[in-house]
């Protein structure tokens, strides 16, 4: 007659109650390197510990975390005081933690901070030899797991923020021995292409041995000695690795890494309508006010024409000759009313004159106007010269001072 057959949850169960009853697993401590730790919203803290050969699952609950006054992270070294149980539900078997005191730096945290000094000490990290990351690539490689959730999360913050750019994405193990190589070969392909302008690579977060590729010196020296801008994105905020310092730029999530690599488009539009709006405003501007110059320009064109100059001038001369010739006139009305003043006095002097009021001129022989009788001798022929002819006389008496009576 066979054995009864036990239920899954009864073998647990057993299986729970022989580990509490072993006097070694019911009280014990362990010393190993904390790795793919998570503090869970509600306070308990799961993690693994492991040494070079083998891993073994954790977990701390609230009520016994509380005390630990010091952070754990994933390459912390440390001692666990607490017993060995089974998780029913799951059938797997952890340390329950009670106590956690440290006990020395991580194999993983050790070699991180000597390539880090090493690196560091040569220049590797100096911002002087950080390169610009372009504003408006064309087009972004991204160097990463095809799988993860980085590239996901890569893609969908490029076509919300910036639809336009090109993505062209080298599929690479982003953990693993050979991971650090196809990283190094990703980047070095994507470095030769002439139409990539940015890189970006990282993948998303994990424990420091899941991200310790991007602590690889052959990944840390390729991305130094490239030409195209890097972009790292490791891991969560909190997360730094080699690459972080090499790169020219870190970004805290390959979310935020695909944000510093584009701009929003539709910003980029609203600040080019701006800049349109201002620059036509500033064109009409400049446009009215050089219209209103050209209306002053056209106008001295006009004043200073040599044409209108001309006509001017010539209106100006024919104001002169018009002045010329009334003071001409003038003037010559002027030297005719004087000639006919000395015309008139002349005339009015001219013993001929007399001639036509019935007075007659008596001449001697020689043609001399006699004015007295003194200058007459008697039998002296005279000439009497009156209006309308003259008379030849002979003086045949002489009387002085007396008028002949009718």
């Amino acid at each position: 007659m066979g054995l009864k057959p036990l239920k899954v949850s009864e073998v647990n169960q057993y299986i729970k109650k022989v580990f509490l009853n072993d006097i070694i697993l019911s009280s014990i401590k362990v010393e190993g390197e904390i790795s793919n730790f998570k503090h869970h919203y509600s306070g308990h803290m799961y993690f693994s510990l492991k040494d070079e050969k083998s891993k073994l699952k954790c977990v701390m609950f609230r009520s016994d975390n509380q005390t630990v006054n010091f952070q754990l992270e994933d390459g912390l070294k440390v001692v666990i005081t607490g017993y060995i149980s089974v998780y029913e539900k799951e059938g797997n078997y952890q340390l329950y933690a009670k106590e956690i005191e440290k006990s020395g730096i991580g194999d993983l945290f050790i070699a991180f901070e000597e390539m880090k000094n090493k690196l560091e000490k040569e220049g590797l990290f100096d911002p002087i030899n950080k390169k610009n990351i372009p504003s408006m690539p064309k087009k972004i490689g991204v160097v990463t797991s095809s799988t993860g959730a980085a590239i996901r999360d890569i893609i969908t913050v490029i076509k919300r923020r910036y639809p336009i750019v090109d993505v062209l994405i080298y599929p690479v193990l982003v953990q693993g021995e050979q991971a650090a190589c196809e990283i190094c070969k990703g980047l070095s392909y994507l470095d030769e292409r002439d139409d990539i302008d940015v890189i970006i690579t990282g993948r998303g977060g994990g424990s420091m041995e899941e991200l310790f590729a991007f602590n690889d010196e052959k990944v840390a020296r390729t991305i130094f000695s490239m030409n195209k801008p890097v972009i790292s994105a490791v891991g969560h905020e909190t997360d730094f690795t080699i690459a972080d310092f090499v790169a020219d730029l870190r970004a805290p999530t390959p979310s935020v890494a695909a944000e510093l690599a584009t701009p929003e488009l539709d910003k980029l539009n609203d600040n080019l309508k701006g800049k349109f709006n201002r620059l036509n405003k500033n064109f009409l501007y400049i446009l009215n006010n050089n219209f209103i110059k050209l209306k002053y320009i056209k106008r001295g064109l006009i004043y200073y024409n040599p044409i209108n100059q001309i006509k001017e001038k010539a209106q100006e001369l024919d104001n002169i000759f018009k002045d010329l010739t009334n003071l001409i006139y003038n003037k010559i009305n002027e030297n005719k009313n004087y000639v006919n003043n000395l015309y008139s006095k002349i005339n009015y002097l001219n013993p001929m004159s007399y001639l036509e009021k019935g007075y007659g001129l008596l001449l001697d022989e020689k043609g001399d106007m006699i004015t007295s009788v003194n200058d007459i001798n008697l039998n002296q022929g005279l000439y009497l010269i009156m209006k309308d002819g003259m008379l030849t006389l002979k003086v045949v008496k002489i009387s002085k001072g007396e008028f002949l009576d009718e």
